[in-house]
């Protein structure tokens, strides 16, 4: 099935919002990121499905929106599924508490 984009932004925004949600309910903090292997785990996920629906939008969209790094969003989502022995928690983490907070409410904007 093909989304539009703004499904998928619904779509990104649903995963972005159920990982903040994650972390809430179980206390994840930016050390536990980084030690616990069932919490990288889970918050990878989210993070795969955010950045495949990111990669998928059209670029006219992209391109209307620039003001989202869809290139970075979707890079993540292959460097974690593609080289996950070489992840980075530490930068994941700042993706988690920094810009996933950050995204939402770019996205909220945009589901309108």
């Amino acid at each position: 099935m093909k989304y539009s984009d703004k499904q998928r932004i619904k779509k990104i925004l649903y995963f972005a919002e159920e990982l903040i949600q994650y972390n809430k309910r179980h206390n994840v903090s930016r050390d536990t990121i980084k030690e616990d292997h069932d919490i990288q785990w889970a918050i990878t996920t989210p993070l795969f499905n955010i950045g495949e629906q990111a990669y998928l939008l059209t670029r006219e969209f992209k391109d209307k929106n620039p003001q989202i790094q869809w290139n970075l969003i979707a890079g993540l989502r292959h460097r974690l599924v593609h080289d996950y022995d070489a992840t980075n928690w530490e930068i994941i983490a700042d993706v988690v508490f920094n810009e996933i907070p950050v995204l939402i409410k770019q996205l909220q904007n945009l589901a309108k």
